[in-house]
C-alpha cells in the first residue's frame, strides 16, 4: 500500500493516508497516456466551420448568358463554384470529430497519471482549505506556504467559498472528482486533493 501524507492549510503534517497501489502506483505508458488525451482533445473540437455549396447559394434559376456566341464558356447557372458568386465546392461542414476509447483505457490512463504525479512529489492531500471567507488573498497565501504556482485542486463536494477565492488566480482550477480527467491531471504542475475526495477516486478507479 503506497502513503500519502496529510497537511493542514497551514502546511502541518497532521496524518497519513494509505491508497491502493493499483490506483496510485500504476507505471505510466506513454502511449496510453497520449492515446487518451488525444481522445479528450478531439472531443472538445467544435467542427462548426460551414459553408454554402450549389445548392444553398442564393441565386441559379435562368441561365445567365447564352449558350453559344459569347465567346465565353457555356454556362447554366451563377451558382457554380467557378463564378464569383457561387457555392463552394468540398469546403468544410460542421462535423463530429470525437471516437470512442473503452473505457478501461481511460480508467487505466487516470490511474497512471495519478501514479505519475505521487512519484514526482506532485500529489498533496489537505485535509481543509482553512478558509472562512471569499477571500482571493486568502487563498493565494495558502499556494504560496506550499510554494505552488500551477495547481488542479480536487474536491468532493461543491464548496463556494473555495471556488470563488480561487477563480481570479491565473494557472489554478478548482474540479470536482467525478470530473477528474487526464488532460487535467498533465496539465497542471501540482494536483492538491482534499482528503474526503481520495477515497471515492479510488474507490471509482479500483480496477
Amino acid at each position: 500500500m503506497a502513503t500519502l501524507a496529510i497537511y493542514s492549510a497551514q502546511k502541518e503534517k497532521v496524518g497519513e493516508l494509505l491508497v491502493s497501489d493499483a490506483v496510485f502506483s500504476v507505471t505510466p505508458k506513454e502511449g496510453i497516456l497520449h492515446e487518451v488525451v488525444r481522445w479528450q482533445m478531439a472531443k472538445r473540437r467544435a467542427g462548426n466551420a460551414c459553408t454554402k455549396t450549389r445548392a444553398e447559394v442564393s441565386g441559379g434559376g435562368s441561365k445567365p448568358f447564352r449558350q453559344k456566341g459569347t465567346g465565353r464558356a457555356r454556362a447554366g447557372s451563377n451558382t457554380s463554384p467557378v463564378g464569383r458568386r457561387g457555392g463552394v465546392a468540398f469546403g468544410p461542414k460542421p462535423r463530429d470529430y470525437s471516437y470512442s476509447v473503452p473505457k478501461k483505457v481511460r480508467r487505466l490512463a487516470l490511474r497512471m497519471a495519478l501514479s505519475t504525479k505521487r512519484e514526482g512529489d506532485r500529489l498533496l492531500v489537505l485535509r481543509d482549505f482553512g478558509l472562512d471567507r471569499i477571500k482571493t488573498k486568502d487563498m493565494k497565501a495558502l499556494l504560496d506556504r506550499f510554494d505552488i504556482k500551477k495547481a488542479l485542486i480536487v474536491i468532493d463536494t461543491p464548496d463556494q467559498l473555495l471556488e470563488l477565492s480561487a477563480r481570479n488566480i491565473p494557472h489554478v482550477k478548482i474540479l470536482s472528482q467525478r470530473g477528474l480527467n487526464v488532460y487535467d491531471l498533465l496539465k497542471y504542475e501540482y494536483v492538491i486533493v482534499h482528503e474526503a475526495a481520495v477515497g471515492l477516486i479510488e474507490e471509482r478507479l479500483q480496477p
